[in-house]
């Protein structure tokens, strides 16, 4: 039996918005300092400048600069140096969502197949095994491999019951990778911030010990203003987060939320990159018209766009065409002219 590839705007609304605000109302009690769509409810450089521009040096020295021969050759697309990483993030990343642990392996050694790198394997998703266990059965070198996992602990109030919570949270991913051989993680990342200033630091203290114990290279956060970014860097001696994952995309792109991770060294990765995106009767048929121009599908300009301004991205896909979609986005570049038509849709 053949199946069809499923549309992409089918893809983008696969979450129910039940299923969306449940998800969102147990992990993130207190709300963000600006408003933005629910959490993905399935869930400095060596030099030390920020994070985002060495995106954009990735991509030929400034964001709006493809450089296709360089990215053509590297496999998952072009990488970034991030502060205490061994090996660059690649910009493009397959975040797994809510299946089974059989679903989560599968999934994991199509994207594999298509050739990507970064993984963002939430505890949220519940399939860190099964994804594990793929990863293991690829043999694809470790050091080829970018991988993410991640902790819930925002609901612990107080440094030190955020600190135990987190510590908890750091072990229940090594037990869950150890099923795919995987001693060392790339990054651990906050799903989201504790509710006060104190558990946030509690939270991150936990982080920094696992990192200390070299059971990870890179800390991140999840859902982070730039007040709860403060409130780790406010610490002493401490270890920065180089990644700060949001809802970023073509819909939804409020002012200044790329800029404050900027100044911090931090680079941003659109946990939605499609977000209401395709499924707009006002944004696609604009989408559509740029990708024409190119040769591209409205999806790949929706990513572009976000690469272009300095972030990175995590889609999600059960679909092999669409795994191999979202990585054909470094071999073209959307004028100056385009990259402001498509942000100005959202102030529509």
């Amino acid at each position: 039996t053949t199946m069809m590839t499923p549309p992409r705007s089918a893809r983008a609304c696969a979450v129910s918005v039940a299923t969306i605000i449940a998800v969102f109302a147990f992990c993130c009690p207190t709300a963000l300092a600006y408003t933005q769509p629910s959490r993905r409810s399935v869930l400095a450089s060596a030099s030390k400048s920020a994070a985002a521009a060495a995106a954009a040096a990735a991509l030929g020295g400034n964001p709006n600069s493809a450089s296709a021969a360089a990215s053509a050759t590297a496999v998952g697309g072009p990488r970034v140096p991030l502060e205490g990483s061994t090996h660059g993030f690649p910009l493009a990343s397959f975040g797994l969502q809510v299946y089974d642990d059989d679903t989560a392996y599968r999934l994991t050694l199509t994207a594999l197949e298509c050739g990507y790198r970064n993984f963002f394997a939430s505890v949220l998703a519940g399939n860190q095994k099964g994804f594990a266990k793929a990863i293991k059965a690829s043999g694809i070198p470790r050091d080829e491999l970018y991988i993410c996992g991640t902790v819930l602990s925002n609901r612990a109030r107080g440094e030190e019951a955020a600190f135990l919570k987190t510590k908890q949270g750091c072990q229940e991913n090594t037990n869950a990778f150890a099923y795919g051989d995987i001693v060392k993680l790339d990054q651990i990342m906050l799903d989201y911030p504790g509710g006060d200033a104190d558990s946030i630091r509690g939270q991150w203290r936990a982080f920094e010990e696992m990192k200390k114990e070299g059971l990870v290279d890179t800390l991140a956060v999840s859902n982070f203003n730039a007040r709860q970014l403060d409130a780790i860097l406010s610490m002493p001696s401490v270890t920065k987060p180089v990644v700060n994952q949001l809802p970023f995309s073509v819909a939804y792109h409020p002012p200044g939320i790329l800029d404050y991770n900027k100044e911090r060294d931090v680079l941003v990765q659109s946990w939605s990159p499609l977000s209401r995106v395709l499924t707009n009767p006002t944004y696609r048929p604009v989408l559509a018209s740029i990708g024409n121009e190119h040769g591209k599908t409205p999806a790949q300009v929706g990513l572009r766009w976000i690469i272009q301004s300095g972030a990175s991205f995590c889609t999600q896909s059960k679909s092999k065409d669409h795994f191999s979609e979202d990585l054909r986005v470094f071999d073209f570049e959307l004028s100056a002219e385009e990259m402001n038509k498509l942000s100005q849709l959202a102030a529509a």
